[in-house]
């Protein structure tokens, strides 16, 4: 049996290199609106994240439309045309398989807001404040 020589460090920078690579694929891919799509071409897109399974053959990819209007409208665009991201996405990048790619809302800037919501809480600033005094 072969094993694989590299060790699980090298793989995860090799993940997070190739899912970078995708995201800066994909967002040249909408910023250059080569996509055809009305939806696409109205919004402007973020590609915020790309996660790559360890065998890179798929990619969650995490995107946010302008000021998040419409999310659902753009992230079901996004699913129409997952195809045509695929195949130039697979041209672009070189690698022996193409990965799937799966477009899903980026929910963590709700709960980046909510955390911060739950911070500015007088309740909280109060405890905060407390543990501050003791220190």
């Amino acid at each position: 049996m072969v094993r694989n020589s590299t060790s699980s460090e090298e793989q995860s920078v090799r993940l997070l290199k190739v899912g970078e690579r995708v995201r800066h694929i994909l967002s040249e891919l909408l910023t250059r609106q080569e996509v055809h799509d009305d939806v696409l071409s109205a919004t402007t897109v973020s590609v915020t994240e790309v996660r790559m399974s360890p065998d890179l053959r798929q990619a969650k990819v995490y995107v946010k439309p302008l000021l998040g209007e419409d999310e659902a409208k753009v992230v079901k665009a996004l699913q129409v045309n997952t195809a045509f991201f695929q195949r130039e996405v697979a041209t672009r990048l070189g690698l022996k398989f193409a990965p799937k790619l799966r477009f899903m809302p980026d929910e963590s800037f709700d709960v980046a807001y909510r955390i911060d919501s739950l911070l500015d809480d007088p309740r909280v600033k109060r405890d905060l404040g407390e543990d501050e005094d003791e220190a």
